[in-house]
């Protein structure tokens, strides 16, 4: 957007800075999305604005966000991307290029300024890499995105492989040969993944070369600028400890092992470690920035201070400084001689070679603050219940509205996704959705990360099911639920698969298992009703959730995939087995569980661990086939849907025709 379109800005700003650099601040804070406290940042940069002035400037704001998306999601410039992309690995004299959908801080998601992979394909899954050579280029995704990449990708440019079945490594191997170069943007590959990178060009005899410039940044004309969003304090009654005794924690365990520094990259767990929240990201409340943990408990902040609200540096305290960015680099060498422990499945190359250089000594290890982040204190716990609770009563509402309107035909995904935001949204503690809502109708549910947009938007029509998967961030916990829904008369195939579906989540839910089990041992469980029928679902069956933090979180999870994180107390998860038939329908049935310590029965010679739900939403019961279920199952339904009456009914008390609907839908079978 042209500054033109801006009001004067001279008269309000703080003393020293010109107009050209809060024009650059204004957009920063547009490459942020929409989170409701967006003002407050702009009369903090702007103090002297007036009423009418507030008016004009936020108003330009949202019209360079709308402008920044526009851009990166635009799908028909593919062709002339891709040109400008290999003109500039020629200039680079790189045979090859790589684009990950990560960035730098590698966590799950990456503001408008990483979203390169998007930029580049029109790909909008969370999970993908392409490769381009000279004259073919290809996108790599996983089950989730199978269907999903042919409609959003020109398979004409990148041919689409399943990551598992068609490895890129095959496809390196097949299209480039002996002497050739490829280039990768060391900021964006962890230490993992450039050693498989150097095994796999030193077969094939390719040279791996780390760019200095990212050919993509270099051809990106009107890149997004780093977000620009509020930090503010997550406070002890909703964290539950101090950051002061978090940060004494983990320097004690450094000091155990001989450790002076641990380098944290991961905006998860420096938001764990300081309580602090952000806004940098959709649906994931993170302030993007690096941090240093020393063994005296001090911690280097490495994050614009600009973005801060009035009073968190007093919350930081005098044992945290901060440091602006581009400072990050040059306090990784001066590490020297200091022995630096990282986490190589998360920490970039080019944080590695920047602390080699400065003569660092290297510990490579899990960041060791992921397990005390995932195994809930009891005051966090506790906060998850009451979100949960809360967000149950939003989803009695919606499931009550779909089910009068539903079957009108005049209600489509968007309508739906909408409706399920507003009830969510009157909640308290309310702050954003924890991911973009996946409302899939018909063959859309077939379509594990579905996004509904105004072109794949679906009606719901009566005898399809609609797959629902939303979750909401409260100050006090994550919610994620997903509820299929018949919608008219399901069919006798619908029905026995929901049923079998349901029957494995019921085998998780009461699962109880001895200290030490994984997840990866559990996942059977929730399998093996639909592998009884040949039938099976090509996703992890749970992941770790945090707290007010992100929906996706590590190191626990239910999967196929092995494991050697024992299930802890504290740690929550989600219990989602599902089944997709192409181009017919969807069926998943999430609930959140907590991980806790039960009565071992009579004669147990271990402790044993089991899981209590979180998650209160009514499951429907016209997909039930009664005759599949043994009296153990009907009774555990029965008993599930007890529950959600007695939790939600009391925050009903005013809507009678919800109470009633719910009387119903919870009704024993």
């Amino acid at each position: 957007m042209e500054t033109a379109a801006l009001p004067a800005l001279a008269p309000f700003l703080p003393h020293g800075m010109k107009e050209e650099e809060a024009v650059q601040i204004l957009k920063a804070a547009a490459a942020a999305p929409p989170r409701g406290d967006e003002d407050l940042l702009l009369t903090r940069l702007f103090p002297r604005l007036d009423a009418e002035n507030l008016a004009k400037i936020r108003a330009a704001r949202e019209e360079m966000r709308a402008q920044i998306q526009t851009d990166v999601l635009n799908r028909a410039a593919s062709v002339e991307r891709l040109a400008a992309l290999r003109a500039e690995m020629a200039r680079q004299t790189l045979d090859g290029f790589i684009i990950p959908l990560n960035d730098e801080f590698h966590g799950e998601a990456a503001p408008a300024a990483a979203e390169r992979l998007k930029w580049l394909t029109g790909f909008t899954g969370s999970a993908g890499v392409a490769a381009v050579l000279k004259d073919r280029a290809a996108i790599f995704i996983d089950g989730r995105y199978t269907l999903q990449v042919r409609g959003e990708v020109d398979t004409t440019l990148f041919t689409p492989r399943h990551v598992s079945e068609e490895p890129m490594s095959d496809w390196l191997k097949e299209h480039m040969s002996s002497g050739q170069t490829l280039g990768v943007d060391p900021w964006l590959h962890t230490e993992s993944g450039m050693n498989n990178l150097k095994r796999l060009t030193g077969e094939i005899g390719v040279t791996l070369a780390s760019v200095a410039k990212n050919p993509i940044d270099a051809v990106w004309p009107d890149r997004p600028p780093q977000p620009l969003a509020l930090v503010q304090p997550q406070t002890e009654k909703f964290a539950g400890k101090s950051s002061a005794s978090k940060r004494q924690r983990m320097a004690a365990h450094l000091a155990e092992r001989k450790v002076d520094a641990t380098v944290h990259t991961l905006p998860d767990v420096v938001a764990w470690l300081l309580n602090i929240r952000g806004a940098d990201l959709p649906c994931t409340p993170f302030a993007l920035g690096f941090a240093i943990l020393h063994q005296d408990a001090t911690v280097d902040l490495f994050m614009k201070e600009m973005k801060f609200a009035t009073g968190l540096k007093e919350h930081l305290g005098n044992m945290v400084r901060v440091w602006a960015p581009e400072e990050f680099t040059a306090a990784l060498t001066a590490l020297t001689g200091k022995t630096v422990q990282i986490d190589p499945m998360v920490t970039s190359q080019a944080i590695l070679d920047r602390l080699t250089e400065g003569g660092a000594n290297l510990i490579r290890a899990e960041d060791p603050c992921l397990l005390p982040k995932a195994t809930k204190n009891a005051v966090e716990v506790e906060g998850m219940r009451r979100a949960h609770i809360r967000d149950g009563a939003a989803m009695a509402k919606f499931l009550h509205w779909l089910s009068a309107n539903a079957t009108s035909g005049d209600i489509d995904e968007l309508t739906a996704e909408a409706k399920l935001r507003s009830f969510r949204e009157i909640g308290e503690n309310f702050r954003d959705l924890s991911f973009n809502t996946i409302s899939g109708a018909g063959p859309n549910g077939a379509i594990v990360h579905y996004r509904a947009t105004p072109a794949s938007n679906r009606k719901l029509e009566s005898g399809n099911l609609y797959l629902v998967d939303s979750g909401a961030q409260y100050l006090d916990g994550t919610t994620d639920i997903t509820r299929t829904i018949a919608i008219g008369t399901p069919s006798q195939e619908m029905k026995e698969r929901f049923t079998l579906v349901l029957k494995g989540h019921i085998a998780l839910a009461r699962a109880i298992f001895p200290k030490g089990t994984s997840g990866s041992q559990l996942d059977t469980l929730a399998r093996a009703p639909l592998w009884a029928a040949g039938l099976d679902f090509d996703h992890g069956t749970g992941h770790g959730v945090g707290s007010y933090l992100s929906v996706h979180e590590g190191p626990q999870r239910i999967s196929k995939a092995p494991s050697a994180v024992a299930l802890q107390p504290g740690m929550v998860l989600s219990n989602e087995p599902g089944y997709y038939k192409t181009d017919a329908y969807g069926i998943r049935i999430e609930n959140l569980v907590v991980v806790s310590e039960v009565t071992p029965p009579a004669g147990a010679e271990r402790v044993v661990y089991g899981f209590e739900t979180l998650t209160f939403a009514p499951i429907d019961k016209a997909l039930v086939e009664t005759g599949l279920m043994s009296d153990t199952e009907i009774a555990w339904l029965n008993s599930y849907h007890a529950a959600v009456r007695a939790k939600i009914s009391p925050l009903l008390t005013g809507d009678s025709e919800t109470l009633t609907w719910l009387e119903q839908a919870t009704a024993p079978l």
